[in-house]
């Protein structure tokens, strides 16, 4: 849910058990010049067809744990079910060497527009130039259809380079946000162990 506030400058207590991320949003209206890449051996994208809930949350957690991911770890399991296997939605899994090891996720349900819900490696990968090669081929797939915009969001909780690689990708800044939530360390969504770098207060 999103709300226009008007905040004073300045430092804003949270209250124990909050966190708060800075949501930077990007977009891109046109498809950019492809970015060199290299795929390693032994790894593939495969288009993952009606996608089991329990699948989906367990690579999920593989990959969003160490971000605090949570939008997915909210819904009820008919919520998530309705929407990874809407039509309009595609997903996909970086496979190496027959593990899965990222997870890609277009949503078309906007028509004229594609949204990267996710994009993301498991530690093992990242680094490693997958993750060009992963967004390459996200811009494939997304302009291949009649768009005119292709977005993304990523916030301040994310890996600390994904700014970058997004502005790098072709995507421009055009807004922020702030998003205030339970720390799903403490509701027990995640483990308590997971994102060490972010305190748990």
């Amino acid at each position: 849910m999103s709300h226009k506030l008007e905040l004073p400058d300045g430092y804003i207590d949270l209250p124990a058990g909050k966190i708060a991320a800075v949501q930077t949003f990007l977009e891109m209206r046109e498809r950019p010049m492809p970015r060199a890449d290299m795929l390693p051996a032994s790894t593939s994208l495969r288009r993952v067809a009606s996608p089991d809930a329990d699948w989906y949350l367990a690579l999920f957690h593989k990959i969003g744990d160490e971000y605090l991911w949570f939008s997915r770890l909210v819904m009820t399991r008919d919520e998530l079910h309705a929407v990874i296997n809407d039509p309009n939605e595609e997903i996909y899994v970086v496979e190496q060497s027959a593990s899965e090891e990222g997870l890609l996720e277009l949503d078309f349900r906007t028509p004229g527009e594609c949204e990267i819900a996710y994009l993301g490696l498991t530690a093992k990968l990242v680094g490693a130039g997958i993750g060009r090669w992963l967004m390459n081929r996200a811009i494939e797939l997304a302009w291949a259809k009649p768009i005119g915009r292709f977005w993304v969001h990523t916030c301040s909780l994310d890996h600390p380079n994904a700014l970058e690689f997004y502005r790098r990708s072709g995507f421009t800044p055009y807004t922020r946000k702030i998003e205030i939530g339970d720390d799903p360390r403490l509701t027990g969504l995640v483990p308590r162990e997971a994102a060490p770098q972010i305190p748990l207060l």
